[in-house]
């Protein structure tokens, strides 16, 4: 179907054009296919200019704009064409990767749910959709579709790789691994496979994989796939105990990924003394001192257990959870466009509405995701930064601050490669000066809300579980629950430990040596 819905696209997309404007429309497709986005704009304008209802020109129109970053453009122009033709899959699609660019979640979805009824076999949409709720944070949703997606087309990579992700989320570990070893079997070179199949805990790399990373690195990669083979590469070293080597490799992935990332550590440092100086104080308190009660905000570093106190929190039965919302985020950054003025600038001139406001907007923006829920926990280890705010914006509201070992997180933040952001942790000295950005300032925040920021270390939970339990459910206005106990069982691993030779400088730069 996907195929025959593509033929008949090119068959329809040039009806009723004259022979020159035909052409110019073929013209801006190849440039399109080479990433020649100037060629391809003159081209398609050349088109509109003979013929303003060329739903095609103003598709691909669309696409060009959504290729240059301008998500705005590209949502106008893709309505425009939708105008032209409102029964047009390929077009619903499109404005359905735009609008969720462009920060329009529910939007979004609707325009590739209509996309895949309007088009039932064809896997892209199938393949959008998931995507798309995968990365909201809803993963079973995203399973779904994907599995919609690949019964229509097993060779479809990028849903399957997706689709393991997605699982990794639920849980779901051998089922993803499975997945990650199907896509690498067909594609032996698969960057993203087997970045994903080095995440999961239980998979053990054996020397047959070492070979096949070694093959793959010495053959042409785009960068970032070379990044991706080389921490793979360190991960399969490890697994076979080859510490030295293993570091060795690590070494190099990190340093091929700093050259990806833009990463200023004077200016992170910049960033959170300013929040010193703007939040030295409480914020005023708005007419509802209780609004937001209902929200728990996780805060952490990358890698240091945070998911354990998740699973804490999550087994009582009267919370909902949500991974790395970018909801609080927004709603700043939306205020801080409003008033032409970064944050945390604007904050001294917030009025106890203004932040009542900003609350109000963050509590519309999760509504979904708190499946009405008494309470709910937004564990997005970036949010630290911005507890004071959150606090402001919901006095209500309780932040737990999830505080694992300085140097056992410095060195899983090293090993790990992320998605997207923290480009700080590709360098040891970027990654310590993160750590003390990070130690500083949640220090300041539980002096400034003693009552509403508290520090909870999982590593600490064996001396006491069930007393730490009960403290962390406590302070989140939760009775105790006897499962919220039984998830603790996990012990901590030390990362570091069998490269105590090579970290001697990472302790020297904490001050643990």
């Amino acid at each position: 179907m996907a195929i025959k819905l593509v033929h008949r696209l090119m068959q329809d997309r040039a009806a009723g054009l004259s022979p020159a404007a035909a052409q110019r429309l073929d013209d801006a497709a190849t440039a399109l296919t080479r990433s020649e986005l100037n060629a391809a704009e003159a081209s398609l304008l050349d088109v509109l200019a003979q013929a303003p209802d060329c739903v095609e020109a103003r598709r691909l129109r669309g696409l060009v704009m959504h290729l240059r970053g301008d998500y705005a453009q590209a949502v106008l122009l893709l309505r425009q064409a939708l105008a032209l033709s409102p029964e047009h899959a390929l077009i619903h699609m499109n404005l359905g990767i735009s609008l969720h660019a462009g920060g329009e979640p529910d939007a979004a979805l609707a325009s590739l749910q209509r996309a895949c009824k309007l088009a039932a076999d064809f896997a892209p949409a199938w393949f959008n959709l998931g995507r798309v709720l995968s990365m909201q944070g809803r993963p079973v949703g995203a399973v779904t579709a994907l599995h919609r997606a690949l019964d229509i087309d097993p060779e479809h990579m990028a849903a399957r790789v997706t689709l393991a992700e997605a699982q990794t989320r639920l849980g779901a570990l051998d089922l993803a691994s499975a997945n990650y070893r199907e896509v690498l079997q067909r594609q032996p070179d698969h960057a993203d496979a087997w970045i994903g199949l080095s995440d999961l805990p239980a998979v053990r790399f054996d020397k047959a994989d070492v070979a096949r990373l070694q093959l793959a690195l010495q053959r042409p990669q785009t960068p970032q796939a070379r990044v991706s083979l080389s921490f793979a590469l360190s991960r399969a070293l490890e697994d076979q105990a080859d510490y030295h080597t293993a570091f060795r490799a690590l070494y190099k992935a990190n340093a091929l990924k700093r050259r990806l990332v833009n990463w200023n550590a004077t200016a992170a440092r910049a960033q959170v003394s300013a929040m010193f100086e703007v939040f030295a104080e409480p914020q005023p308190e708005g007419p509802d001192v209780a609004l937001g009660e209902q929200v728990i905000f996780l805060v952490s570093l990358p890698q240091s257990g945070a998911g354990a106190t998740t699973r804490i929190l999550a087994a009582h039965p009267q919370v909902g959870t949500a991974d790395a919302l970018p909801d609080l985020q927004q709603v700043i950054d939306a205020e801080s466009a409003r008033r032409r003025q970064p944050f945390p600038q604007w904050a001294r001139a917030a009025a106890a509405t203004d932040w009542a406001r900003l609350g109000q907007d963050y509590l519309a923006r999760t509504a979904p995701a708190r499946a009405g829920k008494p309470r709910f926990v937004d564990a997005n280890p970036l949010n630290w930064r911005l507890a004071g705010a959150a606090l402001a914006m919901l006095p209500g509201a309780r932040v737990v601050n999830s505080r694992g070992d300085a140097l056992e997180t410095c060195f899983a933040c090293y090993r790990q490669l992320f998605a997207n952001g923290h480009g700080f942790s590709y360098d040891l000295d970027h990654m310590t000066s993160y750590w003390r950005d990070y130690d500083r300032l949640s220090r300041h925040w539980q002096r400034l809300f003693p009552q509403r920021f508290v520090e909870h270390a999982h590593a600490s939970m064996q001396a006491d579980p069930e007393t730490r339990v009960r403290r962390l459910l406590a302070f989140c206005g939760l009775d105790y629950d006897p499962a919220c106990l039984a998830v603790h069982r996990e012990q901590p691993i030390s990362r570091s430990a069998p490269y105590a030779g090579e970290l001697k400088r990472l302790r020297v730069l904490l001050g643990t040596a």
